[in-house]
């Protein structure tokens, strides 16, 4: 047993200092012939107007093993092909990606505590009960607030919403129910703001993804790359495309702590990659290991019966792109525009699953193509590790 324990720290070390490569699915003990049910999977679910086209990656320890475009990314006002370079509009993955990890960051510097009351940093948020929620209760939806700001009247700018946040009213008490909330990733993105004196933009784009080269990824594209970008539905007659999808962060201009991130599965591959090496990618560290276990293990309350990490959604109703066959404790989250991924430590293997499911009306739906690629995946493997235990 000790040298069993041996020989796989010597091995967590070895793909702790890899970048992610291209490699024949055998070599990291795959079998091919299953993984490549994807394509008919795929297929489809184009077929069946679940989507005008998607890219799938997958990887496993360190390697690129299946990366590969299908149908279109673009059907509306002209059709073309997706590629596996697209980029997308992130929506949700936001959440983790940026804000989750940031917070994680200043922990790590001892500059915020997860159980510190979020009013600490935004007096104004304590009214109407709202004093004592604290930044864990944020981070896994067990704050009591409601799912998103009010879109009726005709508010503007990142101001407004954060006297709207303000002025928000509890639905349950703090901890004691699962509500998932765009409104929590506001007040985080607002605490990250006030404690490092940069805008989320800023502060992800020095902090995590220029440290790990990816160059694609961030807030508000540079025009010049939005002919690359999967276009989603059309709003007040004009198809978006390089402007983000979410309306919250459409009037809030484009950066908010719950959605706004673009980037491409490539790109994704990087940060899921770090989250597998515990924190660390191509010699640079971005989290510590404790910090990545903190993120990917239940941080819900005692009792819950959803389990969320820092972030990363573990066990609760959203859950769907985990499939049928990785186990409770692998991780992941889910973008409304048709992103997500799926990263299951015991296999040291990431999922991910980019569609360009809102265009162009609206209408499809990535749910099954999601939990079915999963397990498509999961069932080509032939080894993995032991489970890890989830608190």
């Amino acid at each position: 047993m000790f040298w069993k324990l041996i020989s796989l720290l010597v091995c967590l070390t070895s793909v702790q200092a890899q970048m992610l490569t291209f490699s024949r699915a055998e070599e990291v003990d795959i079998l091919s012939e299953r993984l490549s049910r994807i394509d008919a999977v795929v297929y489809s679910a184009i077929k069946k107007n679940e989507v005008p086209g998607a890219v799938v990656l997958v990887t496993r320890r360190g390697k690129i093993v299946y990366r590969k475009a299908f149908g279109d990314r673009s059907l509306v006002p002209a059709v073309e092909a997706m590629t596996v370079d697209t980029i997308f509009d992130m929506a949700s993955l936001t959440k983790v990606m940026v804000t989750a990890t940031s917070i994680m960051i200043l922990v790590e510097e001892g500059k915020i505590a997860l159980t510190d009351s979020a009013s600490e940093y935004l007096p104004r948020f304590a009214r109407y009960g709202k004093g004592a929620i604290t930044l864990l209760q944020l981070l896994t939806h067990h704050s009591g607030l409601r799912p998103d700001l009010d879109l009726d009247d005709s508010w503007q700018g990142y101001a407004s919403a954060l006297e709207r946040v303000y002025r928000e009213q509890l639905l349950v008490l703090p901890g004691k129910k699962f509500v998932y909330s765009d409104i929590n990733y506001l007040v985080l993105a607002e605490i990250i703001r006030q404690i490092s004196g940069k805008s989320l933009h800023e502060f992800s784009s020095e902090r995590i993804f220029k440290p790990l080269g990816m160059s694609e990824t961030g807030f508000m594209l540079p025009h010049k790359l939005h002919f690359r970008v999967a276009p989603t539905e059309f709003r007040e007659g004009k198809m978006l495309r390089g402007e983000v999808h979410d309306p919250t962060a459409f009037r809030m201009g484009g950066e908010a702590g719950h959605a706004g991130l673009f980037s491409t599965p490539g790109d994704t591959a990087i940060y899921a990659q770090m989250i597998l090496n515990q924190g660390s990618y191509g010699g640079v560290r971005i989290l510590s290991p404790l910090s990545v276990l903190k993120m990917t293990t239940s941080q819900s309350p005692v009792g819950s019966k959803n389990w969320r990490g820092v972030g990363f959604d573990i066990r609760t109703s959203l859950s769907t792109n985990r499939g049928d066959l990785f186990p409770i404790g692998s991780f992941g989250h889910t973008g409304f525009t048709g992103t997500s991924f799926w990263i299951d430590p015991y296999s040291e293997v990431a999922v991910l699953v980019f569609t360009s499911r809102l265009h162009p009306d609206g209408q499809g739906n990535v749910t099954p193509l999601r939990k079915r690629i999963a397990s498509v995946v999961a069932a080509s493997l032939i080894d993995i590790l032991s489970p890890r235990k989830l608190y």
